[in-house]
């Protein structure tokens, strides 16, 4: 950070910042019908921005905070309730405090010499935004006008014994910094990171590979699972119908053998000594690794089909409550027996049908009471979930859910398939070495008149603005509704998102992101500043919530009316009455019908009598936590046409060495040619496509076979052949499912499945599924639907 020029001198400020007012984004209509939306609209930037001069203590272009990590709805705040009211647009925060798995990869500016100025009224932190008075011994708040005194330490180095310059300080020219925190931010000393691994070793388990897999990968990722303090402790028990547990000895100890308990009293499972259970990485790196390899060989005749998953958490909460940590479970069966008891509920007759609703809910209350235990007792639970049969997503995902962690879920996932052992086993892999925060709370402050009114994610809501993660992951993000209570006098707003956690090395820190925004009487700023993809992941949060509660019909309904209400208040108020037969709406906004549709399409979402329960409920998981550039892909998919891609793509570009992607397609058939080759990718699921009538030529440089109908299709991968053609196609599939450049952590490595137009009927169905602006499967095209949404 040394060599970054911070720009040395400061700008004045008047008090109260009483700038001249300055020209917001302007509102440029557009007919829906006539200039319809282009999918590369969606990488573009949102509306910026646009602050009176001298907003900022300093001229620091990072001042104020980029969308990746937070972006709200409105770039311009109405300054009355009544004002948001009649726009009828969200207002609200998505917020992203960690823009990859690991620090390295996206490093923030870190303050570390534990002088932290915060408001004594409101406790903000000290940030671009505020002012100094009084020949800078004082600040003055700018979320509530309190003036505090600048600490004595502020303008001095501890390291090097003499007075610095202030306006080099991080905080004063970042508006996302993580400061290191001391001893008052801590309830109790900082604890070890804590790993405890529920592997179910029914015969399901043992049948599919999963066993062997998860033990192998464990093993193989020893030196990834973060460790820098040397004291992260691991623990394993496994699961049938009964509970074993393994005391792993330290290395170098007498008889140092693994030694197995087996308990199957359910109700009440005996816990033997915790200490033995919960064994250092570093001191027990050789009894790990022989344990891990010894594992799979334990049960591999088992035949029990019993799963007593609920009483192994029960049980595994016991024993790291003391200290927390994450319980990671890896199941391939129905929990069956013991506390927690699942019955197998899946009922075909009733998907599609108003009662499908009832399947997406928890069938057990022990799920969500026992996860705000958990929560209670900084303990986070991730799922891993794998099956053929019936799981009840809907009911395990509740754990995850209230304890900032994630439901993963395979479907008929076997190892026997290269292709699903190596997906497992690269997530599973980087989920592991993730730099999870641990104990974390996050809390949003804004200027005086702003109220945080909902929140919406994984964590335990555990005050009105309090979000309670017992470990934070890295690749999710939360929205939080914003109310304006008062009427905003200032020309601009600030909202301030705070997460206080421990890093897995054991220290105290606090990351901290401004915001500020600029107010406005105007309700054409409003609509011209308004962001419609941070409005898109708003309604994916709700409508969640809403299929959650009120079933998937109220939830698709309640889209498409929100969607009625804009298009209805813009033609009212902003667009002069009518338009003949257009549709008008700004053109910021000329995304958002295609993706609502996307949205009320989306396997979470759509109207069908074909999809498993499981299946939706893993997709609502994803539709209310995935960053907004996953969002965004996982509702409306890329589409690349490869076929025909131009010279420079599927090569490094010359000055950035990254990878060119061709230029992203509207998803419609229309844009389909008989001989063409395609990529589709939802950031879950890529598919290549290769048309009906693809030239022997393609086929060959691309799949190694000139007859079509010799074409492997489903799962798979593009062989490595010899030729410039194959090797661009194959950089294409893997830029597309880099994550890393989109600004973002995630462990998801998507499955590939070849698809040929005249070949298998269901894969081809599934791939179509993908064009968002079809009809496929009871659903409208996007031609349709405007006319329908031009006609209300």
């Amino acid at each position: 950070m040394a060599g970054m020029n911070l720009g040395g001198q400061p700008q004045q400020q008047a008090p109260g910042q009483a700038a001249r007012p300055v020209t917001l984004n302007q509102l440029y209509p557009t007919d829906l019908m006539a200039q319809p939306f282009n999918v590369s609209e969606l990488d573009l930037p949102p509306p910026p921005i646009i602050l009176p001069p001298n907003t900022s203590v300093t001229p620091s272009p990072d001042a104020n905070c980029s969308p990746k990590y937070v972006r709200s709805t409105l770039n311009a705040v109405p300054t009355t309730h009544s004002l948001l009211k009649k726009s009828r647009l969200p207002f609200a925060l998505v917020i992203q405090p960690y823009g990859a798995l690991h620090d390295n990869e996206d490093p923030v500016p870190i303050v570390q010499d534990q002088v932290i100025a915060r408001c004594r009224r409101c406790r903000t932190y000290i940030n671009p935004f505020v002012t100094f008075l009084d020949h800078g011994h004082r600040w003055r708040c700018n979320m509530c006008n309190l003036t505090n005194d600048v600490p004595q330490a502020f303008d001095w180095d501890a390291a090097s014994q003499r007075s610095t310059d202030r306006w080099g300080r991080y905080e004063l020219n970042y508006s996302v910094v993580e400061f290191v925190a001391p001893q008052e931010y801590m309830v109790r000393p900082p604890q070890p990171l804590v790993y405890l691994f529920l592997f179910d070793v029914s015969y399901a388990a043992v049948s599919t590979g999963l066993l062997a897999t998860s033990a192998r990968t464990i093993l193989d990722s020893l030196d990834r699972i973060p460790n820098a303090d040397r004291r992260t402790r691991l623990g394993f028990i496994a699961v049938d119908s009964s509970l074993h547990y393994f005391s792993v000895p330290k290395d170098g100890e007498e008889n140092a053998e693994t030694s197995m308990l087996v308990v199957s009293d359910l109700d009440e499972p005996f816990l033997p000594v915790p200490q033995d259970l919960l064994v250092p990485l570093t001191e027990s790196r050789q009894s790990i690794e022989s344990f891990l390899t010894k594992l799979p060989e334990m049960f591999q005749s088992n035949q029990n089909n019993g799963s007593a998953m609920g009483s192994a958490l029960r049980a595994g909460h016991k024993l790291i409550s003391a200290l927390g940590g994450k319980i990671v479970v890896l199941s391939a069966s129905l929990p069956n027996v013991g506390v927690g008891k699942l019955d197998m509920r899946e009922d075909k007759k009733l998907l599609g049908t108003s009662k499908e609703s009832s399947l997406l809910q928890t069938s057990n209350s022990f799920y969500k009471s026992f996860a705000v235990e958990c929560s209670k007792n900084q303990v986070s639970i991730d799922m891993f979930l794998f099956s053929s049969q019936y799981q009840d997503v809907a009911s395990l995902s509740n754990l995850p859910r209230y304890t900032g962690g994630q439901t993963w879920f395979y479907p008929g996932w076997n190892a026997g398939r290269p292709e699903d052992a190596i997906k497992f086993a690269s997530e599973f892999s980087d989920y592991l070495s993730s730099e999870i925060g641990l104990e974390a709370v996050l809390r949003v402050r804004a200027t005086t008149g702003l109220r945080m009114n909902a929140f919406y994610g994984n964590f335990f809501n555990r005050s009105s603005d309090l979000c309670a993660f017992p470990a934070f992951p890295r690749d999710q993000c939360y929205v939080v509704e914003v109310a304006i209570d008062e009427n905003l006098t200032k020309n601009v707003v600030c909202l301030q998102t705070a997460v206080l956690h421990t890093t897995c090395n054991g220290e105290r820190r606090i990351r901290v992101m401004t915001l500020a925004l600029p107010t406005t009487t105007n309700l054409a700023d409003i609509y011209a500043s308004a962001d419609q993809q941070a409005i898109t992941t708003y309604f994916s949060h709700k409508a969640v919530e809403r299929a959650l509660s009120g079933g998937l019909e109220a939830a698709r309904d309640s889209l498409q009316n929100k969607l009625i209400e804009l298009l209805q208040t813009f033609r009212k108020e902003l667009a002069g009455g009518s338009m003949g037969g257009g549709l008008q709406f700004p053109s910021n906004l000329r995304g958002l019908p295609v993706l609502f549709l996307g949205l009320m399409k989306n396997v979470g979402l759509r109207k069908s009598a074909q999809i498993p329960s499981d299946l939706r409920s893993a997709a609502l998981c994803l539709l209310s936590t995935l960053p907004v550039p996953l969002l965004m892909q996982y509702i409306y998919p890329r589409l690349y046409s490869l076929h025909d891609m131009p010279d420079n793509a599927g090569v490094p570009d010359q000055e950035t060495s990254q990878i060119v992607l061709p230029s992203p397609l509207n998803l419609s058939s229309e844009r389909f040619v008989p001989y063409g080759l395609y990529l589709i990718d939802d950031g879950q699921t890529q598919f290549l496509w290769a048309g009906r009538d693809a030239v022997p030529q393609l086929l060959a440089d691309v799949f190694g076979v000139e007859d079509r109908t010799q074409l492997r299709v489903g799962k798979g991968a593009v062989p490595e052949l010899e030729n410039d053609f194959n090797e661009r196609v194959r950089a294409v599939v893997h830029k597309s499912r880099d994550h890393k450049s989109k600004g973002v952590g995630s462990i998801i490595l998507p499955h590939l499945y070849v698809v040929r137009e005249d070949g298998e009927p269901s894969l081809k169905l599934w791939a179509q599924t993908l064009l968002v602006e079809d009809r496929a499967d009871q659903g409208m095209s996007a031609a349709q639907w405007l006319g329908i949404l031009r006609e209300k």
